[in-house]
């Protein structure tokens, strides 16, 4: 009973194939395709799957994309396309935006796949969940899993666009992390990276001061790995949250079924 979860976002579609749907699943197969080649999962990266018999994904990159990965799925398996709308509550989240289905489905995966995690570690703690990609969004959730609200920013790569375009004689680099950068790469790079740190650190200090405990602190996203050195603070790098959160998701909505 093979289950295939994906995730497409700004940049990619990334997708895992597992045993079963279900939090622990055994990973069968994974992969990546950058949205200009979805049309070529059907006959590659998917050609010698075995058909799953149930989805779950989540798409934050608009209607004509995700109907380009459905056409894939219908081409390669017999299996009916599922996507989560975020709602006002499931899987053990509370949605706390002023209109449910306007957060990110992305966001709102992640979160459940965070408190899964965090709950199969220990007892129940508030938590700040940060994915870092195109953009940069950090949540923050309560100890009883209430969704207080969360931040978007730019990520790495748009904040350096911006200042190539709007400041004459400036190019984007490839520069280094330095505590003083003493070269206009390094200037770059290093006031990028501290901007989206300084942001998630900041959320940290609220989540403390309004729950009186320390946040459980993850990190996920494709660039995760570049702003994990320069974090203060305990934060765990979890590269699958978000399949996790669809296992997560799809294990509650067959319970429930």
């Amino acid at each position: 009973m093979a289950f295939l979860a994906i995730d497409i976002g700004n940049t990619r579609l990334k997708w895992s194939l597992y045993d079963a749907a279900r939090p622990g699943a055994s990973l069968l197969a994974h992969g990546a395709e950058f949205l200009d080649h979805i049309e070529r999962l059907a006959e590659g990266p998917w050609a010698d799957l075995p058909a799953p018999s149930s989805m779950l994904g989540c798409v934050v990159a608009g209607d004509a994309v995700r109907r380009r990965a459905e056409e894939q799925l219908t081409e390669r398996f017999d299996c009916a396309a599922r996507w989560v709308v975020s709602s006002a509550a499931e899987a053990g989240i509370v949605n706390g935006y002023d209109h449910p289905t306007r957060l990110g489905a992305d966001r709102w995966v992640a979160m459940i796949g965070a408190r899964h995690r965090m709950l199969a570690e220990g007892p129940a703690r508030p938590m700040v969940v940060v994915m870092i990609g195109t953009a940069v969004t950090v949540e923050a959730v309560d100890v009883h899993g209430k969704f207080l609200g969360g931040l978007i920013l730019p990520g790495h790569g748009i904040m350096l666009r911006a200042l190539e375009s709007g400041t004459a004689g400036l190019h984007v680099p490839t520069g280094d992390v330095r505590e003083f950068p003493t070269n206009t790469s390094d200037a770059l790079t290093s006031g990028g990276t501290y901007a989206i740190a300084g942001a998630i650190e900041r959320m940290v200090q609220h989540v403390r001061a309004h729950c009186g405990a320390e946040p459980a602190c993850y990190m996920t996203g494709g660039a995760a790995w570049k702003m994990a050195p320069s974090m203060n603070g305990n934060f765990e790098q979890v590269d699958s949250l978000i399949m996790d959160g669809l296992l997560v998701i799809a294990q509650e909505r067959l319970l429930a079924s």
